[in-house]
């Protein structure tokens, strides 16, 4: 098998590694409330960043409070929680991804944009072991919308930005990472991704 230029890859949770449970878990209480999806959504974007709790500056109950506020959606912090945590699968085949490039000796992490969801989530799934590291934005106090979190993730890797892949579903991110000199794949489904991923690393 052919060696991999790539030593390092930062892959994104939701959307990625799992489904995206967030816009999942949104989209459905919206349908439920007769709320446009879409803007919905969105609103849920911009206030999980206005309150605080993506960057664990803020509560999850002031989060929800707001959303509850703002748009009308009903139920309980918990009922709305777990709409969203049952939302995210794990991806079978992805695992399998990451347990192919750790075999070849490329270093694995997760880097997400996401609350203390992450931390229940792996009490279900259990594949933080997989990774050698899981960088949350609710930990790290910075999500990928600040560039230098790039580089703060490589730093406390030992990496370089040309020698690291990172793969997200967001576009903005994906053009973030490729400004601070990642290889940057949006993913887009699974067979583009494996046709996208064997152009960095062959064989895989």
């Amino acid at each position: 098998m052919n060696e991999c230029p790539i030593k390092g890859v930062l892959f994104d949770f939701g959307g990625v590694i799992a489904d995206e449970g967030f816009r999942n878990g949104l989209y459905e209480m919206a349908g439920r409330s007769g709320l446009d999806q879409e803007d919905f959504f969105r609103t849920a974007g911009v206030l999980i960043h206005e309150t605080g709790y993506l960057l664990g500056t803020g509560s999850e109950h002031d989060f929800w409070e707001r959303l509850r506020r703002e748009t009308g959606v009903k139920g309980s912090d918990g009922e709305l929680k777990e709409t969203i945590l049952k939302g995210f699968t794990v991806r079978p085949w992805m695992i399998g991804k990451v347990r192919e490039f750790t075999g070849r000796g490329v270093r694995v992490a997760i880097l997400s944009d996401q609350t203390d969801w992450l931390d229940e989530l792996e009490e279900r799934m259990h594949i933080f072991g997989l990774f050698e590291h899981v960088f949350n934005s609710y930990h790290l106090g910075k999500s990928k919308l600040d560039p230098t979190q790039f580089t703060d993730v490589l730093g406390i890797m030992g990496l370089e930005p040309g020698e690291t892949l990172f793969v997200d579903d967001n576009a903005g991110n994906v053009e973030r990472a490729a400004k601070v000199g990642l290889h940057a794949i949006l993913f887009r489904g699974k067979d583009d991704f494996l046709q996208k991923v064997s152009a960095y690393c062959p064989g895989e």
